[in-house]
């Protein structure tokens, strides 16, 4: 049992590699089952103890300590409780921090897209709702079992929403932003690049950000191994004779953009919501809560 887990998280350090020989191009190290256990230990034990001071305080000096209280009522605030500390308190922490906590900061992780790229309120919702369960109502057992056979150590949270979690210590987020190619612009803003995956969009940003420092060979290579995997993804296709790297610069920066104005949309649609809600009459606003 205990060489099947260290060879899993062997197998998890190990970065993932879509070529062979001379460059080693794609390198995302997902966080060891070790560091992620860590992390938890210390963010569920931070939620926990909230939780529990809340429940010793609301039943020493809430309505819980009043004998008239129903039974009703004192349910009702327990629940309030928790879904305080199990739900509102992980979820706010983990959107607000784009994927971190206190159990990550000090582990130096952070939960990320499929894809690489930034989580959103839904990303986060999925996992959280998921780990009432996964982890609090069954000990974590399932979490770590996912998390030692899944290759990225993903526990069923992660599964579900799309996400998991990696060492940033290892420089595997970090790199420079990538530029649309201007005679592509017009292109990509027609294309339809909805069937790219995320794993692909992982593999062509991280060779893009490191193909500077490949050698020549290797890099064409590689390139263009990338470019005809996407090229069946998208429609219509580009202007003939495109150079590979160019290509999928400009498919990526696309997808960036549109998540970018989608996530913009979303926010002004909130802001919206909330000023219409300001100039409702007094009255009116205070029938509405």
């Amino acid at each position: 049992m205990v060489s099947a887990t260290a060879s899993s998280s062997e197998r998890m350090m190990t970065p993932d590699r879509l070529v062979t020989g001379e460059a080693v191009v794609v390198d995302i190290v997902p966080a060891t089952v070790g560091v992620r256990l860590l992390g938890a230990v210390i963010d569920y034990g931070l939620y926990g103890a909230g939780l529990l001071l809340s429940v010793i305080t609301w039943a020493a000096v809430g309505p819980g300590a009043s004998s008239s209280t129903s039974t009703a009522a004192l349910m009702t605030q327990l629940s309030v409780l928790l879904a305080l500390w199990l739900v509102a308190v992980p979820l706010t922490v983990e959107v607000v921090s784009r994927g971190r906590s206190a159990g990550r900061l000090v582990t130096g992780c952070r939960v990320v897209r499929d894809d690489g790229g930034s989580i959103r309120l839904r990303h986060s919702l999925v996992r959280v709702l998921v780990g009432v369960v996964e982890v609090w109502g069954t000990g974590a057992m399932p979490a770590l079992g996912a998390c030692v056979v899944t290759r990225r150590g993903k526990r069923l949270g992660d599964l579900l929403a799309g996400t998991y979690v990696v060492n940033e210590r290892a420089g595997s987020v970090d790199a420079p932003p990538l530029l649309m190619p201007p005679e592509l612009a017009q292109w990509a803003q027609e294309a339809d690049i909805r069937s790219l995956p995320g794993d692909l969009a992982l593999a062509s940003r991280t060779f893009l950000q490191r193909a500077s420092s490949m050698q020549p060979v290797p890099r064409a290579r590689l390139g263009s191994q990338l470019a005809g995997q996407v090229l069946p993804l998208v429609a219509p296709q580009p202007p003939a004779g495109t150079h590979p790297e160019r290509l999928l610069a400009a498919v990526l920066c696309e997808r960036r953009d549109r998540e970018l104005a989608l996530s913009l949309r979303d926010r002004q649609a909130e802001e919206r919501s909330a000023l219409a809600l300001d100039r409702l009459p007094y009255g009116v606003g205070a029938r509405r809560s």
